[in-house]
């Protein structure tokens, strides 16, 4: 099995978006509502780490000493 290129966060939201569409017009067979239901939560998965990824790297600019420091926040 060929491996699939990693969709990028807004594909991922696109076709997450059609994932749902598909899923609410209730056109698809049971066993393919499985398979895309399967495939959207791997997206969801995939868009919440790269969101994730992207708010450590804001933390990471707007407090440069809280990321120099492991384990030491400031109150």
């Amino acid at each position: 099995m060929a491996s699939k290129k990693t969709p990028t966060f807004e594909q991922a939201l696109t076709r997450l978006e059609e994932i749902a569409a598909g899923l609410e017009d209730g056109s698809m067979s049971l066993e393919d509502s499985l398979k895309a239901y399967e495939e959207g939560v791997a997206l969801v998965r995939l868009c919440q780490k790269t969101l994730e990824g992207a708010k450590l790297r804001l933390r990471e600019q707007t407090e440069p000493e809280a990321a120099d420091e492991p384990g030491t926040e400031e109150s």
